[in-house]
């Protein structure tokens, strides 16, 4: 009996041990589990100590100028000179198109416009020679008027004098007609009388067939100065003629400095230097005017950073700013704040939220923050527009 009791004796010893073990676990998992919590309240001291001068976000992209390159005329590709992504110089031809159809158009418009120069030179011509002659015509004709005036009244005067004749030989007459009744003239003397008496007669009709004549010549001389005056009018018409093929000329000139500016539109020309991107364009390809075929990556990139609105309380433009690029892991890009947009990013949106409404909800806005490079320009060629980038903006 003795030898079955002694080894339940040994199997119920360890079971009084198990309370102290078990309390000794517990209170160490209690000391890990207090140590655990400090750590990690330590942890978030740290972080926000170390952060809680920062500022960051991920919905960031990286932007660039961009320029789309449109064609001005339409027609059939000829060449194209350039590649996706080749670098190009400002000025270098990017692609050409044919041009026959332009330089046609220029030497149509260059015909037109030899055209109306020459029926304009002839123009002006026709009025220096309308001038000079109205402005001889009249004086001609003022001359002639004062000739014929001086003429007639040359005349008068001698009809004047020839009628006095004429009745001073008829008074001689009756004279010399009584004396000779009474025998006191000789038949001799009364035929002289009788004969002056004729030719003063006919001197007095001469004399007023001169003047009809004389009056008829300052009439004539009136008439052609009346004419003559008409001349001024005819320069009036002729400069107005002038004046009309001038602006002929300048209309030609104008189509030919327009077809001259289509046909040098038939080289696409890049208007600044920059990466060739989004190239649509193919030999022999038939282009319009108008939807862009190419466009070109320029200048400096920067950031647009979507912070959102409670995250602006102490941003201020100039502060420094760590990148972070997806493309490039462990690398930090320096950077500034350079501005902040006056408006968030849904209100400049093509369809702005309407918030005037009973079931309105409050969502935190996202407002872009402008964010500009200090890495020199070489160090940013990898940068492309549309790259994800985090950038840390330092507050202090």
């Amino acid at each position: 009996m003795s030898e079955s009791s002694t080894p339940a004796t040994v199997a119920t010893a360890p079971p009084h041990a198990d309370p102290d073990m078990a309390k000794r676990r517990k209170t160490r998992l209690q000391r890990l589990g207090m140590l655990a919590v400090l750590l990690i309240v330590v942890a978030i001291f740290l972080f926000w100590f170390l952060t809680r001068n920062e500022e960051s976000t991920d919905d960031a992209f990286i932007e660039s100028n961009v320029v789309q390159i449109s064609p001005h005329v339409g027609g059939y590709v000829a060449k194209v000179l350039v590649n996706d992504n080749q670098w190009v110089k400002q000025g270098e031809v990017l692609a050409e198109i044919d041009a026959r159809d332009y330089a046609l158009r220029v030497a149509q418009a260059q015909a037109v416009l030899e055209a109306a120069r020459h029926r304009h030179g002839a123009e002006q011509q026709d009025l220096s020679v309308t001038t000079t002659v109205t402005e001889t015509g009249l004086d001609q004709a003022r001359s002639a008027l004062d000739a014929a005036r001086s003429t007639a009244a040359q005349a008068e005067a001698q009809d004047r004098a020839a009628e006095a004749q004429a009745q001073l030989t008829q008074q001689d007459v009756l004279r010399y007609q009584t004396l000779f009744k009474k025998d006191e003239i000789s038949r001799q003397r009364l035929d002289q009388v009788l004969a002056a008496d004729k030719t003063a007669q006919a001197q007095a009709q001469a004399a007023q067939r001169a003047v009809s004549a004389a009056q008829a010549l300052v009439e004539q001389a009136q008439a052609r100065v009346a004419e003559a005056r008409s001349g001024p009018r005819q320069v009036a018409l002729k400069q107005a003629q002038v004046a009309g093929g001038a602006a002929s000329v300048q209309e030609a000139q104008a189509a030919l400095d327009q077809a001259l500016l289509e046909l040098s539109y038939t080289h696409l020309v890049a208007p600044v230097a920059g990466r060739v991107a989004r190239k649509s364009l193919f030999q022999g390809q038939l282009i319009q005017p108008g939807p862009p075929v190419m466009a070109i990556v320029y200048g400096a990139p920067w950031v647009v950073a979507n912070f959102k609105e409670t995250q602006l309380a102490r941003m201020r433009p100039g502060q420094a700013v760590k990148v972070k690029v997806d493309a490039f892991p462990g690398r930090i890009w320096h950077a500034h704040v350079d501005s902040i947009q006056p408006g968030t990013g849904a209100r400049f949106s093509l369809l702005p939220p309407e918030n005037a409404s009973g079931n309105y909800v409050k969502v935190v806005q996202r407002v872009p923050v402008k964010i500009l490079f200090d890495e020199p320009p070489q160090d940013l060629l990898a940068l492309v527009p549309g790259m994800s980038v985090e950038p840390q903006v330092q507050l202090q």
